[in-house]
């Protein structure tokens, strides 16, 4: 953990001194996600290297430099973000979090780097059933999926979609209850339950 938090002094050049400013260490690492355009379109993106305080991305889609996004990262899920360079295959992107999704990012990063040399598992809270029931699921954005309940338990669920999968990071609704998305593989997806003061109001 502390590896990814110390001091690094070769970083990438700020926009503004063209000095070093690097305050945590990348590491070489692809997670797949995608990010919103100003005209809210989505377009994909992959992580070349990341930090929890930023991360140098390839895609075919540049926005402006200095432009705010929205990202949607895999492995991290919803991610505010400035564009601060272009390179020749992507941008370059700031994290706007604060210290508390910061640390959380760098646990995730450092889980990410470690979990084939110690063969670590995903933690649940609580023991999931086998479930095989229709859902209809409502995404952060309006749009319905028809879904299968793949099993579900007091504190998430896990679907499979009749399309593409929500991005993690997003929090649907399915019949009364909120989830936020916190896998997802090309149509199945799996859900935590949000509950009081986490839950969205209705609308």
């Amino acid at each position: 953990m502390s590896a990814l938090r110390s001091e690094n002094r070769s970083a990438e050049p700020n926009l503004r001194s063209g000095r070093d400013r690097r305050r945590n260490k990348r590491v070489d690492i692809e997670i797949e996600g995608r990010f919103l355009s100003e005209g809210g379109d989505d377009h994909t993106l992959r992580t070349r290297n990341l930090s929890c305080s930023g991360a140098l991305v390839d895609a075919a889609r540049q926005p402006p430099e200095g432009s705010d996004l929205i990202c949607y990262f895999d492995e991290f899920g919803r991610v505010a973000t400035t564009v601060i360079r272009h390179t020749p295959d992507g941008f370059a992107i700031a994290f706007k979090v604060s210290p508390h999704k910061k640390d959380k990012l760098a646990d995730r990063l450092t889980w990410l780097l470690n979990r084939e040399e110690l063969d670590l598992s995903e933690d649940r809270e609580a023991p999931r059933h086998d479930a095989n029931g229709p859902a209809m699921v409502t995404r952060e954005d309006g749009r319905k999926v028809q879904c299968t309940v793949v099993d579900i338990s007091l504190t998430g669920a896990s679907f499979e979609a009749s399309g593409p999968a929500p991005f993690v990071g997003e929090t649907i609704k399915a019949g009364n209850l909120s989830g936020e998305v916190v896998r997802r593989n090309l149509n199945t997806f799996a859900v935590r339950f949000l509950r009081g003061a986490e839950a969205p109001e209705a609308d």
